[in-house]
């Protein structure tokens, strides 16, 4: 039996590397800067709520997969330390599972990444509206097939190393659809629901419903049982 904790992210500051400020600068924008600063503080506490949540696992071995991880062993440790020395509380998080003896797989595809990355930097660093809407453009054109070949690459990758016996965690953007795409053998535990996730995000960009925004920023931060039960590609065992 391979079991997995699946954990849809939502990336800090810090996650992001040289692309931050500009990111920042454009979320505040479209979202107000009451709202993004708002924001900000829901995610850091959606992460103290992560931690929590897996602290009360106790001391398990895990196997770690995580969202961006291009490499393992020594040069994927340094990543996670790198990011955890910038404040990125994913990566604290991850770093603690290390020290207790869980082990880091490199997860995703360089190249996809690299790739991904280039159109997130043109994006960040427009300085004009018209540079702004032509690497919007470009980054639209490409990014749902980029996101498609990325959750195909994690997956298999999951489905290939997670052995028999083994229980691993995936710390992976709740826009990723890598779920469905798992082995049917493999029993999951989503942390938080991906589809409550994402609604978060729908609701900080689009402003529509104050209350449903509210509502899910509440259950982002909320305590998590560890007695939720397993499933199989969606489906209850």
């Amino acid at each position: 039996m391979r079991k997995l904790y699946y954990v849809p992210i939502i990336h800090m500051e810090p996650d992001l590397g040289s692309v931050a400020t500009g990111i920042n600068r454009i979320s505040s924008v479209i979202c107000g800067e009451e709202r993004w600063n708002r924001h900000k503080q829901t995610v850091s506490d959606f992460w103290n709520s992560i931690a929590n949540y897996i602290d009360s696992l106790g001391d398990i071995n895990l196997k770690i997969y995580q969202d961006g991880l291009m490499a393992n062993s020594e040069l994927g440790l340094k990543i996670i330390e790198e990011g955890a020395r910038r404040g990125s509380k994913n990566h604290e998080i991850v770093l603690k599972l290390i020290k207790k003896g869980g082990e880091i797989r490199k997860t995703e595809d360089p190249s996809l990444l690299k790739e991904e990355y280039g159109h997130i930097v043109k994006l960040s660093q427009s300085k004009s509206f018209l540079e702004r809407g032509l690497a919007y453009l470009q980054y639209k054109m490409r990014k749902a097939r980029l996101m498609e070949e990325r959750d195909k690459f994690i997956a298999r990758t999951i489905n290939e190393t997670l052995q028999d016996g083994e229980t691993a965690i995936l710390f992976i953007g709740a826009y990723h659809n890598v779920f469905p795409r798992l082995s049917k053998d493999i029993l999951v535990k989503e942390v938080k629901e991906q589809e409550k996730v994402k609604g978060y995000f729908d609701e900080l960009i689009q402003g529509k419903d104050k209350n449903k925004f509210e509502e899910l920023a509440k259950y982002l931060i909320s305590p998590e049982s560890p007695n939720e039960s397993w499933v199989t590609n969606n489906k209850p065992e």
